[in-house]
């Protein structure tokens, strides 16, 4: 072992001390947080599972990123582990050892190479600058000064002066970045292993959507989060995690609109505020667009929240709780819970929404409904139609869910086409009528845990008085109340949407379909159904037994873009730059389809209130209809089963 490769093991030592010593300094911070309960034994066994597929399924959505980060992240662990290694005489004084290290070391410099390319000569308006601007070139100090250490070692010193002089480098590119590791662009790595590990919803990475919100303890001392000791010790690590690589930036609806909400900007001010006297100075990404003016100070102990914090409130009201920020995080970090936290204290113990969303969350402490109408007049859309109420039978194979669309114009076309249907189906139904309260979603999203709640037992009360075998809404948003969010209260059923149970219905022989005329079509994913539930096939199928031709837009699937009709955004009306619907209208305007198709109330009305030329918007239900009026049928209808 020559005496440059020693010193580059030693050097490497130096390198994980200081790092370590750093990274305990930042991970006290964490401990301010509450205590949540974490399976840290599970998680530490599946944390190369959960880094090696579930991130890097994220991460290979960019190819470029996807080789970048391979290269880089694995050849510097590589290389520096088996540099450290070489401590060991029977490794070190190895050639091959050496030709391996120098391996490692090559693949790393290839890596910060990518790195380097991505961000000169002109980086991406994405990619934070500041620190992340000399990343590079610590990269390739480290990496470049550990080949060449690692090559003269492994040809017995014959590159005597190359090794010194890379030594030279590596000594200061790798105390370089384990200097980053506190507040530097490699506080991600440590921070991220331990947000993998405590994750606060562990079942993402087992498959399931876990998407639900968490119920709000209402006997606690403060309800929600006001400061960063709010917030669970696990949220915390997620904050720190952020790598800054702006995916979530660029997903956001409301960043694209211009509103005052940018979600890799939010995680970076929750993550400043942790340390003591903090500030948002050190930021050096894209700032909230039409931002509002805020002090930018905070720190344990200090509110997050108010111009004299560090974020604005219209910040948290501006989001649509689509979690297309969610879906794009390489890092699985939670932007939305920490949003709802967040909007639960400045609604239940401030009183401080905007003032367009008083008057509903009012309407439905009083009147169980957002819009305060009377619960009796929910079943007004089906004049003429046959509606059979359960409670006239105790029971029914389905409970059709009306929601709180049923009392606006536009949706009661969509339930009239989906109640005509079922009809034509035989399918055995029944609805609650003017038992039906709210769902509680709206109420739950602009942070009034206490209605949610409240509605949420009322309505697993009423239900619990009959027999059904499934409740079918054409609602995501009460679709994801009354399957994910009402198991805390109770209440487990299985709950399908319109989409997916007209299409059981066709593939049964239970509905026979024409085709329609239609040149072509496009789907608009909602939210609630496709990102939330997972549910993206089935509208598809079903619109394709139509015979139209289907187009598929840029962001589809879970994947889509919001419409601006979720989280209260349409009654917190936030003002922006452009409307939400209006450059998703664009974007079906681009796939020269002359129908969107859509799957959600909200949907209907956000696309449809867009002015100007544009395609038609019809709910999938309604478009069914029209195939069903014109289908011959080949078979008598018969109860579903």
């Amino acid at each position: 072992m020559t005496d440059v490769a020693l010193l580059l093991s030693l050097t490497v030592l130096a390198m994980v001390l200081l790092a370590g010593a750093l990274a305990v300094r930042r991970a006290r911070l964490w401990h301010i947080g509450r205590a949540a309960e974490v399976d840290w034994v599970a998680g530490l066994l599946a944390l190369p599972k959960r880094y090696l597929v579930d991130v890097h399924h994220v991460v290979g959505r960019d190819p470029y990123a996807a080789r970048m980060h391979a290269l880089a992240a694995g050849g510097l662990l590589g290389g520096s582990g088996l540099a450290l290694l070489g401590l060991v005489p029977a490794l070190g004084g190895a050639r091959p050892f050496w030709w391996l290290t120098a391996l490692a070391f090559a693949a790393a410099f290839a890596g910060g190479a990518m790195v380097g390319r991505r961000r000169y000569p002109k980086r991406p308006a994405r990619l934070s600058g500041g620190r992340f601007q000399i990343l590079p070139f610590l990269l390739a100090a480290y990496t470049g000064g550990g080949l060449l250490v690692a090559l003269d070692a492994s040809l017995g010193g014959a590159l005597h002066p190359l090794g010194w002089a890379g030594l030279a480098l590596a000594a200061g590119g790798g105390l370089g970045l384990a200097l980053q590791i506190d507040r530097g662009p490699m506080r991600h790595a440590f921070a991220g292993a331990a947000h993998l590990v405590a994750h606060p919803r562990p079942g993402r990475f087992q498959g399931e959507r876990a998407t639900a919100l968490a119920p709000l303890d209402l006997d606690a001392p403060r309800l929600g989060v006001a400061m960063p000791e709010d917030f669970a010790f696990n949220r915390l690590i997620g904050f720190d995690a952020c790598i800054q690589c702006g995916r979530c930036e660029v997903a956001c609806p409301a960043f694209a609109a211009g509103q005052p909400l940018n979600p890799k900007r939010l995680i970076q001010d929750l993550a400043a505020a942790l340390q003591p006297h903090a500030t948002n100075g050190a930021y050096a990404g894209s700032p909230y667009p039409n931002a509002r003016p805020v002090a930018g100070i905070g720190g344990p102990g200090l509110p997050i929240v108010g111009e004299g914090a560090m974020i604005h409130p219209d910040t948290l009201w501006s989001c649509t709780t689509c979690r297309a920020c969610v879906e794009e995080c390489p890092m699985m970090i939670e932007h939305v819970d920490a949003i709802i936290d967040l909007r639960r204290y400045q609604t239940l113990e401030l009183g401080a929404v905007p003032p367009k969303a008083a008057p509903p969350l009012m309407e439905t402490r009083y009147a169980d409904e957002p819009g305060g109408r009377p619960l009796k007049a929910r079943t007004d859309f089906a004049a003429g139609l046959t509606l059979p109420l359960i409670a006239q039978r105790g029971e029914a194979e389905i409970l059709l869910w009306l929601g709180e669309g049923a009392y606006e114009l536009r949706y009661g076309r969509t339930l009239r086409a989906l109640v005509t249907l079922l009809q034509k189906a035989g399918v055995d139904f029944a609805v609650l009528g003017e038992e039906e309260s709210d769902c509680g979603d709206l109420a739950r999203r602009l942070g009034d845990e206490v209605g949610f709640q409240r509605l949420a037992r009322a309505n697993v009360a009423i239900l619990a008085r009959y027999r059904f075998g499934r409740i079918l809404t054409a609602d995501p948003h009460a679709l994801h109340a009354l399957r994910n969010e009402y198991k805390e209260f109770g209440g487990a059923y299985e709950v399908v949407h319109h989409t997916a149970f007209l299409d059981e219905l066709v593939a049964a022989g239970r509905l026979d379909l024409g085709t329609l005329d239609a040149a072509r079509i496009t789907y608009h994913d909602p939210c609630y159904l496709g990102r939330y539930n997972g549910e993206v096939d089935a509208p598809r199928r079903l619109l394709d037994r139509l015979g139209i031709e289907r187009r598929e837009m840029e962001r589809s699937g879970k994947r889509s873009m919001c419409c601006g009709g979720g989280g209260g955004a349409p009654v917190s009306d936030i003002e922006g730059e452009r409307r939400i619907p209006d450059i998703r209208m664009e974007q079906a305007m681009a796939t020269g389809a002359g129908i969107v198709a859509v799957a959600c109330p909200q949907c209907s009305a956000m696309l449809e209130g867009v002015a100007g030329e544009r395609p038609q918007v019809h709910d999938i239900a309604e478009l069914v209809l029209m195939a069903a009026e014109r289908a011959v049928p080949s078979r008598p209808a018969e109860a579903l089963a």
